[in-house]
């Protein structure tokens, strides 16, 4: 085989294998990638095969056709954590919002911070009782900003106790120290070509691995004055840093490649965190323009895999579920949501076990047509022989419609706008923005 094409990073090659006799003569390409062990690993493969006789041809075209048929049909198996009902924690002497817990490596220590919707936003800490019950303790000394309207969040922290949380005191906006018995000491700024240095970006969200030697993050861009995107980001995406020195990461060369089945660009992706065998990541997404948050895990069999399409573990429409951080032996994960008071609180769900998903069935979407629509609107649900309830929303987030079964739904009496569908089936949720003209 030789080497057609390296790109300039090097990190991309396309390598071409040409066989011949007196009968037919074989070509064969291969996309390969250098991956984070170093070694190449295959992307595509295009075979072109054809004959020297023409009385011969019919038949390798046959056999080509019968060879990328059984190619196209294979689905490759991905195993999907599942997880339990959830369960309300109770932080005894907590009066305010709980958001984007963390737990710690040991899980003696929640970790999160208070309401992150404009204000000042502090991080907390708390202690275990149990699994659902926590005492809370007070802010984490040392990440305290005494400036007006200040934000810190995002608490992550390494098996070393390298503590690491988000702030918008300056740019770079990650910051970093060393974690003892509540409180942050030796603090720094983190630096790394991950940080986007362009006004109106900022890393939202980010998490140190266990082994403290990879950071997961969220290049969120809120516009130039931090205004123009009406309090959520206008876009948002994950990626991975590799540890450089104390204080610096740099992205991984293929970063985009590894989350090329999650960064979809319909959608805002935050809020990652990674399991230590790195083989789950967790995180949140929001359809931009909606108001259904979504948790999701994806998943990969090795690090040097990319991640799998998601895999929605819950939604809630109009409680906000976000951050799940999972436990060390990854059964169990934290979150936030809002309770029927509509404060947030934090909850728990247990590991049930894990089903087995192909990458087929994961790339299946809601399809809502015609859009915008003025009478009736047809649905084609994600699982076409599975039971499915649909319930529409008001641009306000007020449920006004809920059917059971159904794929036509007549909207004729709707007023002009913007609604949103909903669609849940088989314990998984999707939700399409409908316009009514």
């Amino acid at each position: 085989m030789t080497i057609e094409i390296i790109d300039d990073s090097e990190t991309i090659a396309i390598g071409k294998l040409r066989l011949e006799n007196s009968e037919i003569y074989f070509v064969s390409y291969k996309s390969l990638i250098l991956d984070m062990n170093n070694e190449w690993k295959l992307l595509n493969y295009l075979a072109v095969i054809n004959a020297k006789n023409k009385f011969k041809k019919m038949k390798i075209k046959i056999l080509l056709l019968v060879l990328l048929t059984i190619i196209n049909q294979q689905t490759f198996s991905q195993s999907y954590p599942m997880f339990g009902p959830e369960i309300n924690v109770t932080i005894s002497g907590l009066t305010f919002d709980a958001m984007e817990p963390f737990i710690s490596p040991d899980e003696n220590t929640l970790f999160f911070n208070s309401l992150n919707s404009g204000g000042n936003t502090n991080l907390h800490y708390a202690t275990k009782i149990d699994d659902t019950t926590f005492t809370y303790n007070g802010l984490v000394a040392g990440t305290y900003d005494s400036s007006l309207n200040h934000l810190d969040a995002v608490a992550s922290m390494d098996s070393t106790n390298n503590f690491f949380w988000v702030s918008l005191r300056s740019i770079p906006n990650l910051y970093k120290g060393n974690y003892s018995s509540g409180n942050v000491s030796n603090i720094s700024q983190v630096n790394g070509d991950f940080n986007i240095y362009v006004p109106g970006w900022i890393i939202m969200d980010a998490a140190i691995n266990y082994q403290g030697d990879q950071l997961y993050y969220c290049n969120a861009y809120f516009g130039p004055t931090f205004t123009e995107c009406s309090g959520a980001p206008c876009a948002a995406r994950l990626g991975v840093a590799q540890v450089i020195n104390d204080s610096t990461f740099n992205k991984l060369i293929n970063t985009d490649t590894i989350f090329s089945n999650i960064n979809d660009t319909n959608y805002i992706v935050y809020a990652p965190q990674i399991t230590p065998d790195g083989l789950e990541l967790y995180y949140s997404r929001l359809l931009i323009g909606g108001y259904d948050t979504e948790i999701c895990v994806s998943v990969r069999n090795s690090v040097s895999d990319v991640f799998s399409f998601p895999m929605i573990i819950h939604s809630n429409f109009g409680y906000f579920p976000e951050a799940a951080s999972p436990t060390i032996d990854k059964q169990k994960i934290y979150y936030h949501q809002k309770d029927s008071s509509l404060a947030y609180r934090i909850f728990v769900r247990y590991r049930t076990g894990t089903t087995q998903v192909n990458d087929q069935v994961s790339k299946e979407t809601l399809k809502v047509y015609p859009n915008p629509a003025n009478n009736i609107v047809h649905i084609i649900p994600p699982l076409p022989h599975e039971i499915f309830e649909i319930s529409i929303y008001s641009g306000m987030g007020l449920k006004l419609l809920t059917l059971t079964g159904s794929t036509t739904i007549d909207v004729s009496n709707f007023p002009q706008g913007i609604y949103y569908l909903s669609i849940k089936q088989d314990n998984k949720s999707w939700t399409a923005k409908i316009v009514k003209t």
